[in-house]
């Protein structure tokens, strides 16, 4: 059992859903990062995505861009990422997914990449722009060392193909709750719920849905027929209102400690 599958195995026998919080790796600067991820940590997140910063991404939002910007900026690379994993590890057990574009884990090398991963102390994989088709052979390799395949299904994803993702996938399956970018949103679409709960019936992994949430209210409405919400831009702009400032992290604290008590 990885510690993705144990942590929603707990989640599970306590009856409660699961937080997992994304903060990008190096925003604003490597050691102020490593409090933050301290900080969500404490505060009860079940799993981090730790975002490895990308010159040009497709998924996110505004506010996840312009972290990305800062983190780059800092110098953050894939080996500085590994290095805040390997960092946070000496202090905290919470599952870490890299959460990330596939050129800089390709330019990175994959056995390199994996190797690296599994000692720093990376649970599993998100990879925005690894389609399912060409991921397979990468699939294989990373469930060799340990680490889990975070598949991502989108509104416009078929039953079939997710449930090809679920049988290659592990850890769990992450479902974005609208079609467009990352970023907070005041409220999350209508249908978005008849949506999950389709997906929850054909699938085998537990399900986080991401992508929008923003308050306690939309999390524990994300998670009827779920079994964690993801929050990142809401986390992330509280990076960017308080950058090094001891405030943070005391910050994000509060904000987390709120999402997880409305999940339970």
């Amino acid at each position: 059992m990885t510690a993705i599958d144990a942590a929603f195995r707990r989640l599970r026998e306590a009856g409660e859903k699961g937080l997992v919080v994304y903060l990008t790796a190096g925003d604003p600067d490597p050691e102020a990062a490593l409090s933050y991820f301290r900080a969500a940590a404490d505060a009860g997140a079940d799993i981090l995505e730790v975002g490895v910063p990308f010159s040009d991404p497709t998924a996110d939002g505004p506010t996840i861009e312009a972290a990305s910007h800062r983190a780059l900026s800092a110098g953050m690379s894939v080996r500085g990422a590994l290095e805040l994993v390997r960092r946070l590890r000496r202090t905290h057990a919470t599952p870490v997914v890299l959460f990330g574009y596939y050129n800089p884990f390709f330019r990175y090398g994959h056995e390199a990449l994996w190797r690296d991963a599994r000692v720093a102390g990376v649970d599993g994989f998100l990879i925005v722009d690894l389609p399912y088709e060409e991921a397979r052979g990468a699939v294989s390799e990373m469930r060799e060392r340990g680490l889990s395949w975070i598949p991502l299904a989108a509104p416009t994803s078929g039953l079939d193909r997710i449930r090809a993702f679920d049988r290659a996938g592990s850890g769990f399956m992450y479902l974005i709750s609208v079609t467009g970018v990352t970023g907070a949103r005041e409220s999350l679409p209508p249908e978005m719920l008849s949506w999950s709960g389709k997906v929850k019936s054909a699938v085998r992994l537990p399900l986080a849905v991401g992508f929008g949430i923003s308050t306690p209210e939309m999390a524990r409405a994300a998670t009827r027929h779920a079994d964690a919400a993801v929050v990142g831009s809401a986390c992330v702009k509280i990076v960017e209102r308080n950058g090094r400032s001891p405030r943070g992290p005391a910050e994000l604290s509060r904000f987390v400690r709120s999402i997880k008590s409305a999940l339970r």
